[in-house]
């Protein structure tokens, strides 16, 4: 015998339903007007089934020019720059967890303090000590700023997991020997998978997508990132939006495979709060 489903599951289905259709919708848009040529873009009624299908787009923006330069650039400084920020956000969350020491909730303040600034109003002072450092217009001039800038939010996310852990642990390996770096190793960081995960999805998508730090501090063209690649196909007489559209798919599609490999701990990065409250 079938479950009856009541009004109120159904209101609740359809208003969930139409939700995830306004959301999708300009994404599905997106991917249609990628295979469409540029005289059917701007077409009323829209086409979402493109009549005629051309994989023009995608072809023009893989041969031309340096896309590939661009998108290994972006690859490189994000995956570099994701790795280095988790790790010393770690580092840092787990002493904020687990050591006492003078000074420690206010060194914590003042590196949330970052958090409550916008990125744009540090462009200039970022310029200033980038170029006082012969970072400018270099890969690693990315890099280093994009770890300084996802250090405060990666900290605080994994300081509420650290804390959690619970003590003994701690010191059931301490008193076999282990020390800071051993406990640090060989249990925090297994057991903060979920948060780790977590962690790595917000700072590869936050430097992958990033513009306008790439856009101030890179001038030469082989050193360029995919974002700035994107805008470069947008002309100054008018917008090739099917080009555009190509090249957006082709760089979400490292963001989507990032995601699904981490899913499953994203997930329960998401919930442990609520499972251990």
């Amino acid at each position: 015998m079938s479950k009856r489903v009541s009004p109120a599951d159904a209101l609740r289905l359809v208003t969930l339903a139409i939700g995830a259709l306004v959301m999708i919708t300009p994404f599905l848009y997106m991917v249609s007007t990628s295979f469409k040529a540029q005289q059917y873009v701007l077409k009323i009624p829209p086409q979402f089934i493109p009549d005629p299908a051309t994989l023009s787009n995608y072809e023009r923006v893989l041969v031309r020019g340096d896309f590939g330069q661009y998108f290994l650039n972006s690859l490189f400084v994000a995956v570099t720059a994701t790795a280095i920020a988790v790790l010393l956000s770690a580092m840092m969350a787990y002493g904020f967890a687990r050591y006492r020491f003078p000074g420690r909730e206010w060194l914590f303040r003042i590196l949330l303090l970052g958090l409550m600034i916008p990125a744009l109003m540090l462009i200039v002072p970022q310029f200033v000590l980038a170029k006082w450092l012969g970072l400018i217009d270099t890969l690693w001039g990315l890099i280093v700023f994009y770890v300084a800038g996802n250090l405060a939010l990666n900290t605080f996310l994994l300081r509420g997991f650290f804390q959690a852990l619970p003590q003994e642990l701690d010191d059931a390996m301490q008193i076999d020997g282990a020390n800071a770096w051993r406990r640090f190793i060989g249990l925090a960081l297994p057991l903060a998978r979920p948060a780790l995960a977590t962690a790595t999805i917000f700072t590869f998508l936050a430097t992958w997508d990033e513009y306008a730090w790439a856009l101030t501090s890179i001038t030469s063209p082989e050193n360029k990132t995919l974002p700035i690649a994107v805008a470069l196909l947008q002309g100054p007489r008018g917008t090739q939006w099917g080009l555009v559209f190509a090249a957006s798919i082709i760089a979400i599609l490292p963001v989507i495979a990032v995601f699904l490999i981490f899913q499953r701990h994203f997930v329960q990065g998401l919930t442990a709060g609520a499972v251990k409250g």
